[in-house]
């Protein structure tokens, strides 16, 4: 295989990949919000939350373990087609048990029923991704060809978001558009496997190597899918759509930061895994510290601007009548950082050091916990109930995994420079916060805050000269010297 793209190319190509799934939502939203209202993004929302249960059950841990097991092969295209035809059919034939699970809750569930084509649309989900086998297009760190498909499909469905609905019984076909939008790319997917893998047979396979290790990846997307979506499961079947609606804006800028903080992540489990599985034991070692920096420099001060501007930014989102969603949205947004920290440590490196037990050990725990809040802060405190059980189970997330990798992680902590960033970010605040006073606009205020805010962040950690700030500015520098030069010639 020729030689692998750069961390920070791939990195790059997965922020956007990533952010795409939110930002391409949020240029919606604003008009989403105000024609379907909370009644409609609720239901919306609630079918997603829903429909994720049994996507995980298709699924099988099977995303995150591909990633890892074909990365290991990559450079022998038979060793890799054999290991990927296993995975593969293990995956279809967990997609059929998915759909009988999900026909099956449709008869019997009244909630369900009630929406029963919507339930079924939302559904087609399963399907694609099944078929588009994500993982091994990350594994052989096919970013950039993975990033461009899909924006273009997401480019389609804004398109067609803004030309197909206009009223609030249109919520059926935002659902369908969503799920084109974000799934529908994975049959180019499908068609392109040839590229990596034979596609015909190879027989003799080998299906019980995997099913241990898968189920352990099983146990734990189970895990963390119930502390990440049992929020709007609950709110659905407990309280009203128009909850699920305000719940579902509180989250929408908690999504898109956390997609940037855990783009790293995703992109060094394939490296990282090849380190391991070569002996490059620095090679990882310097990852991993460079992780936990860039994750820590980049989530804190994102996290406490959200804290604060959570009005403005609710409001220009959604709109007025979504005054519900501020608290939950202040309350969310922590989780940010935390995600940040336990993405490195879990995805960069309990997995690919073969200890994931214990990162399904720390999902187990924060599903317990966010299992236990839910069922008593929803009742009374709806929206913002929710939010503080998902704090507290990613709080219980992390504690868990640093108990098991404290030794390394005090270790990378001491050189991370924790009074810079807080002395950066009370600055930030400061410089910033004044803003509010001005009586402008919602998308003013947010504008100017934010130049203020981190602009006055980024200067104080550069003029402290520290490493990753300046690693990143480069990096920056660097593109837009060559995009310049290619323009030139």
């Amino acid at each position: 295989m020729d030689k692998q793209k750069s961390i920070s190319h791939n990195f790059i190509m997965n922020v956007i990949l990533s952010m795409s799934s939110f930002i391409f939502p949020i240029i919606t939203f604003p008009y989403i919000s105000r024609v379907l209202l909370p009644e409609g993004t609720g239901k919306v929302s609630f079918a997603n939350s829903v429909v994720t249960y049994f996507v995980i059950i298709a699924q099988l841990g099977i995303p995150t373990y591909g990633i890892r097991t074909c990365a290991k092969v990559r450079d022998d295209r038979k060793a890799l087609t054999k290991v990927f035809q296993e995975i593969f059919i293990i995956g279809m034939v967990m997609c059929a048990v998915a759909y009988l699970l999900f026909f099956s809750a449709l008869t019997f569930v009244p909630k369900m029923r009630g929406e029963k084509t919507l339930f079924i649309v939302i559904s087609s989900t399963i399907l694609f991704n099944a078929i588009g086998s994500e993982w091994l297009y990350k594994a052989v760190e096919q970013y950039t060809y993975i990033t461009m498909r899909s924006l273009l499909f997401k480019l389609i469905g804004v398109i067609s978001m803004f030309a197909m609905i206009h009223s609030k019984e249109d919520y059926i076909i935002y659902g369908a558009i969503s799920i084109f939008a974000s799934s529908a790319s994975n049959v180019f997917n499908f068609i392109h496997l040839h590229k990596y893998v034979d596609i015909q047979p190879v027989g003799q396979y080998n299906f019980k190597q995997h099913f241990k290790p898968i189920a352990v990846f099983f146990a734990m997307s189970c895990a963390t899918t119930i502390y990440i979506h049992l929020d709007a499961a609950m709110l659905g079947f407990m309280k009203t759509d128009n909850d699920v609606g305000y719940y579902n804006v509180a989250t929408k800028v908690k999504l898109i930061l956390v997609s940037v903080v855990t783009s790293l992540g995703a992109v060094l489990l394939p490296r990282v895994s090849y380190y391991i599985q070569h002996n490059l034991t620095d090679e990882f070692e310097k990852i991993s510290r460079k992780a936990f920096n860039f994750v820590l420099i980049v989530s804190m001060p994102v996290a406490i601007y959200f804290m604060l501007f959570a009005k403005e930014s609710v409001f220009f989102l959604a709109g007025g009548q979504y005054g519900n969603s501020i608290t939950p949205m202040q309350v969310i947004i922590f989780t940010v950082p935390i995600i940040g920290m336990t993405n490195i440590m879990g995805i960069q490196i309990l997995v690919p050091t073969g200890r994931e037990k214990y990162v399904m050990y720390s999902e187990l725990a924060g599903a317990a916990v966010d299992l236990i809040l839910n069922l008593i802060l929803i009742p009374p405190l709806a929206s913002t109930g929710a939010a503080i059980g998902t704090l507290a189970a990613e709080a219980a997330v992390w504690i868990v995994q640093f108990y098991f990798l404290r030794d390394m992680v005090k270790d990378i902590a001491k050189r991370i420079r924790f009074g810079l960033i807080a002395i950066a970010s009370c600055a930030a605040v400061v410089c910033s916060l004044w803003v509010k006073l001005l009586g402008l606009s919602n998308f003013l205020t947010l504008l100017i805050s934010a130049v203020l805010f981190f602009g006055v962040y980024a200067v104080i950690l550069l003029a402290a000269k520290e490493p990753i700030a300046v690693f990143i500015v480069h990096q920056i520098s660097d593109k837009i010297s060559a995009l310049l030069h290619k323009a030139d010639c």
